[in-house]
């Protein structure tokens, strides 16, 4: 995924946002230590705890994709803390200027930042850092920064403990869902302080000694926002402080507060809100009230093992097993919560889409051109009453803003290609999803789908206008246009499974005929789907490897599978399912050449495709997700079965992704693959049939059932299925209906270690 895609000719903001912000200059030089990654202690354990006693929450691991750059992806995650789906992210900060504000090697904090970052490509939003420290302190970020030792640093999803040397303080931080507890341990005799650093010149500061509380707003925010967005801010300390002053810095303001010797420790409690003062006072008392740092400790713990328990797994190698959980957890911070607490306890929040506060749920920050493959049917299973909740949030931001949202961060914004929000209703509709307005939804799925909207505002379908009118979107007019031609196909069918579902079947027969649109861009002679003219001509010359429009961070070879909702059709126009595996074959079987074409340079996905030996499979970015599984649905599930697994063994590690993890995208696809199984189209109620990572795993669903999953004979030497049972009887489908899953049940796979064709 990246911002701006939209762009020019430059399918992807990768390479604009480094030119706009002159990090292209400073990407080669950013470090890189996977060896402190592997160090750190993670989940409170230290280093040769029995891996027996270990719990979920202790088996993963917060520095899994944080050792990257602008220029190589190895997930481009941050250490967070925070409870799941919570509306603050609280991480360590060794650059304050950058959005790659963590490198995992520089050993050296700046500060603990509350951060509502969904990616470095969109930058950060109403953040602010904090910092303990002792004696004298000059407040810029570099000046100020101390050095800890990450080899000894306790990184949980519910408690970072850090001791900064330089200042010789025990730091911990502790989260809630919108607040967090930060407590500082002096050594004798220390002058202890705390400071805070808001960006931005002005604003309000608002410290209220009688109290021992400090209030202020962070506005900062790089669209999909209106004009009176800010970030609310309450310090609430348990001691009393003897001065406070306000520092004046070239772009932001610093907060010193000082106090007493004799204190050897400093508490500070910060609740956080997005509609006021007030309502981040009334969270503070909420979350945390007067809760000991240790008990809200206990309980982010209990709450986080009790998230990751949906998911019960054994067998596998330890690395393995925290690979799995850390990307459980990855796949469990996004969306965030926008709404908070009324005096009553009900939901309200303030509208990115409309400036005002308003009853309801909402979320944010998510993008469905990076989630809609895996993460939307894993909550499906797993957390179908959240996922309820989160659709909700969707519709209400039809209902605020008059139109679905493209990629809300935290409002509208124009990334990625496609309406792909489509696949997300469509998907929920066909499994009798509840606690969401399917009617609503349908409302502004065909409003996008019939209507022009402002793309470039972040709503509405680019190229409508030529797709109503040429089936097709036209290269010679729109960039990127064999994409959201096929992006917008399978929309259509998705679109046509909710008229479906609400019997609406003249809508129904619509858009299912235009979901055939696709074929308008396959080029028979070639195989691929192209870029074609508005007068009917082919874009010519066809380079097959250069990446970029009528492409989207990719060329025609990642980009020959996007038919997932007629994969027989397509296979028909390649020549049969023969033809079509031939093809997978050849794909992997490539070197991973690649030209940069529109982009103009080397962009991150094409670095990070070249340096493994997949061949043209670009597991780094989602749009080859779904394509080994494609396999399967040609008749090879064999083939399926051993690249998966290859993939599972070679290209994800607990310190590792093989790309942008993208809020749980990179994530949700290693989950739904270890478990044996994945989602091949969205919008059709299945899970196409793999090769499963464990022995046995078993999946505690809603109203108590679970869906037990046995892998006899499995281990690294065999990654093929000889055979698969379904409670108790022989199952020779290549994929599984969802609500098999969803009532409960046992799935047997025999594991061989040859192929069975």
């Amino acid at each position: 995924m990246s911002s701006g895609s939209k762009i020019g000719t430059m399918a992807g903001s990768r390479r604009t946002f480094l030119k706009s912000t002159g990090l292209a200059a400073i990407g080669s030089t950013l470090g890189s230590s996977s060896a402190a990654t592997a160090a750190t202690v993670v989940g409170g354990e230290a280093p040769g705890a029995a891996s027996v006693s270990q719990t979920p929450v202790e088996m993963v691991n917060l520095l899994q994709g944080t050792d990257s750059t602008p220029v190589f992806s190895r997930g481009n995650t941050l250490p967070i803390a925070a409870l799941p789906f919570g509306m603050g992210h609280w991480t360590i900060q060794s650059r304050a200027n950058s959005p790659w504000m963590f490198q995992p090697g520089e050993r050296r904090l700046q500060g603990f930042r509350c951060t509502h970052q969904l990616s470095p490509w969109l930058s950060d939003y109403g953040y602010a850092s904090f910092l303990p420290f002792s004696g004298d302190i000059s407040p810029e970020p570099t000046s100020r920064a101390s050095s800890y030792r990450p080899e000894e640093a306790r990184l949980s999803p519910h408690s970072i403990q850090i001791n900064l040397l330089r200042y010789q303080t025990q730091v911990e931080l502790v989260p809630t869902e919108r607040c967090a507890v930060i407590h500082a341990q002096f050594v004798e005799n220390a002058v202890p302080g705390f400071l805070f650093d808001v960006p931005g010149e002005t604003g309000v500061v608002n410290p209220e000694a009688e109290n021992q509380t400090i209030s202020f707003q962070s506005t900062a925010n790089s669209g999909g926002v209106p004009e009176n967005f800010a970030a609310y801010y309450v310090i609430r300390f348990a001691e009393r402080w003897e001065s406070f002053e306000v520092k004046q810095l070239h772009g932001h303001r610093v907060g010193v507060v000082r106090f007493a010797a004799s204190n050897q420790s400093v508490e500070a409690r910060i609740g956080t809100s997005f509609i006021s003062f007030e309502q981040a006072n009334n969270n503070l008392d909420v979350e945390l009230g007067k809760r000991s740092i240790e008990a809200l400790r206990d309980a982010g713990a209990k709450t986080w093992n009790d998230h990751l328990s949906r998911i019960e797994i054994a067998g596998g190698t330890e690395d393995q097993k925290k690979t799995f959980y850390s990307c459980l957890y990855r796949a469990l911070l996004f969306p965030r919560m926008w709404h908070e607490p009324d005096a009553q306890g009900n939901p309200h929040h303030f509208s990115p889409y409309t400036g005002k506060v308003v009853s309801g749920v909402m979320y944010a920050d998510h993008g469905y051109w990076d989630v809609y493959r895996a993460w939307y049917p894993l909550m499906s299973i797993l957390f179908p009453e959240r996922l309820g909740e989160i659709l909700q949030a969707w519709v209400n931001i039809y209902k605020e803003g008059g139109w679905l949202p493209q990629f809300p961060c935290p409002g509208y914004r124009a990334c990625m290609t496609g309406s792909l929000i489509d696949a997300v209703f469509g998907d929920a509709a066909v499994k009798g999803l509840n606690g969401f307005d399917l009617a609503t939804a349908y409302e502004g799925l065909k409003k996008h789908a019939t209507m022009p909207g402002d793309p470039d505002k972040g709503y509405g379908r680019v190229g409508i206008e030529y797709y109503l009118k040429l089936n097709y979107v036209p290269a010679n007019r729109i960039d990127q246009s064999a994409v959201e031609t096929a992006d917008a196909a399978y929309g259509d069918f998705c679109i046509a499974q909710v008229a479906k579902m609400l019997g609406k079947q003249e809508d129904h027969v619509a858009f299912t005929k235009r979901s055939q649109n696709w074929r308008h861009l396959f080029d028979s002679k070639t195989g691929f789907l192209r870029g074609k003219n508005e007068d009917g001509s082919w874009v010519e010359p066809f380079d097959p490897f250069a990446w970029g429009s009528p492409y989207v961070e990719g060329s025609a070879w990642q980009h020959r599978w996007d038919v997932p909702h007629d994969l027989p059709g397509l296979f028909g126009v390649m020549g049969g399912r023969d033809k079509a595996v031939a093809a997978l074959d050849e794909a992997l079987a490539l070197p991973p050449t690649f030209h940069v074409g529109a982009y103009g340079q080397e962009i991150h996905e094409m670095s990070e495709m070249a340096a493994v030996k997949f061949g043209q499979y670009a597991h780094s970015n989602q749009p080859s997700h779904h394509v080994l599984y494609v396999f399967a649905a040609a008749g090879r599930p064999d083939r399926t079965q051993y690249w998966v697994r290859k993939v599972m063994q070679e290209l994800y590690t607990k310190d590792t992704f093989a790309g942008d993890e993208d809020t749980g995208s990179m994530s949700a696809w290693f989950l739904f693959s270890s478990l044996g199984f994945y989602p091949l189209c969205p919008g059709r109620p299945e899970y196409t049939l793999g090769s499963p990572l464990f022995d046995r795993v078993t999946l505690h669903l809603p109203g108590g059932k679970t869906f037990v999953i046995h892998s006899a004979g499995n281990n690294a030497a065999t990654p093929f299925v000889r055979g698969v049972r379904l409670n108790g009887e022989a199952f020779a489908n290549t994929s599984i209906e969802h609500s098999v899953i969803a009532k409960g049940g046992t799935l047997v796979f025999a594991m061989s270690s040859e192929a069975k064709v």
